[in-house]
């Protein structure tokens, strides 16, 4: 432990990638929460382990209809392993019964329903002393090219979606961050992304939550080819091309920016099941990947002047859409801590 001597940020797992992407006709099955529980716990690095984890608030991991006494099991069970709970992401997308941002008013209704519920469980987590830290995760819930058939009214009404469920968010005591990502309309570019955080004002209830693999494809213009910062010959395995890019990207976006997905990615998009093509996720190791983990990371978590902004109480590890055969593997997880315990070595505190 003396050679790990930062406590903070915590560091987490996410438990979503053994849903996400998984069940579907032909895929692998879907990871049971205990299980993804329980290859948490199990990982450890010098000493080292996960601090906790962050969780989708969908069944079968975590019903968004939950009572008191699931909730109060499920904070046993979390803490029975040593951990915690941070961030959690809110079930608004229409097929786990929300509705887009930009629909009409049954969808938004539905959108304000499933965000009204999460940031009601975190609250309740919150209170039973399981969850420190952590953020009530959200996206727009709709798809490019339908936000492009009107591209001004859809932000508009993204806008007042948002500006509601940050008043939800208010009541209940939590701060929501948006995602960005390429699948979700209105959040595709990171211009686009910025003109939406902008326009809604809320700056001490919705922030920006940043995940370093789907951020590398706003460089590049996916989904929005005139909002790219690389130009499109870019070589990525030139650190000094990715550096300046991810300078650019951050210092636009950190400002904003209340959590953090460490991840890898190899340049390209990837979608599994029913989620759309994104950045896609690739192993903290895997030789195609093109981030420098622990230096990029800190674009994020240092300002320009270099010192940690501290705004990211906890970290989290993101790799959905991971086969079930890589994700079991106790070595994936060990692999992946000892990435997260040197971003934290370089860019934490105590």
């Amino acid at each position: 432990m003396s050679n790990h001597p930062n406590t903070f940020p915590k560091l987490h797992n996410a438990a979503w990638p053994g849903i996400v992407g998984k069940g579907d006709d032909g895929g692998d099955p879907i990871i049971d929460l205990d299980t993804m529980l329980d290859l948490t716990a199990a990982a450890n690095v010098d000493g080292v382990g996960f601090d906790g984890v962050d969780l989708f608030l969908f069944a079968p991991h975590v019903d968004i209809d939950s009572s008191d006494d699931d909730l109060k099991s499920l904070a046993e069970k979390v803490q029975a392993r040593g951990l915690a709970i941070g961030s959690v992401v809110a079930p608004v997308w229409p097929p786990t019964g929300g509705g887009s941002a930009m629909g009409d008013a049954e969808e938004r209704s539905r959108f304000l329903t499933q965000l009204r519920k999460a940031c009601e469980i975190a609250r309740k987590l919150r209170d039973l002393g399981v969850r420190p830290h952590g953020i009530v995760r959200i996206d727009t819930g709709g798809d490019p090219g339908t936000w492009a058939e009107d591209q001004e009214g859809n932000t508009e009404r993204i806008v007042q979606t948002f500006r509601e469920s940050c008043t939800i968010a208010e009541g209940c005591g939590e701060r929501l961050a948006a995602e960005g990502e390429i699948c979700w309309g209105g959040m595709h570019s990171w211009r686009e992304m910025i003109r939406l955080l902008e326009a809604v004002d809320r700056p001490g209830t919705l922030g920006f939550q940043a995940d370093m693999a789907h951020t590398m494809l706003y460089l590049m213009g996916y989904n929005a080819p005139q909002d790219r910062i690389l130009a499109p010959d870019a070589d990525l395995a030139d650190r000094d091309v990715l550096d300046d890019g991810l300078r650019t990207l951050t210092a636009a976006l950190r400002p904003w920016t209340i959590d953090l997905h460490i991840a890898q990615n190899d340049g390209t998009v990837h979608g599994s099941g029913s989620h759309d093509k994104t950045g896609r996720h690739c192993l903290a190791d895997d030789p195609n990947g093109k981030l420098d983990i622990p230096h990029h990371a800190g674009f994020w978590l240092r300002d320009e002047d270099g010192t940690p902004t501290k705004a990211c109480p906890s970290i989290c590890w993101d790799g959905c859409m991971f086969p079930n055969e890589v994700m079991l593997k106790p070595s994936t997880w060990n692999n992946i801590l000892a990435a997260m315990v040197a971003v934290r070595d370089a860019h934490g505190w105590q």
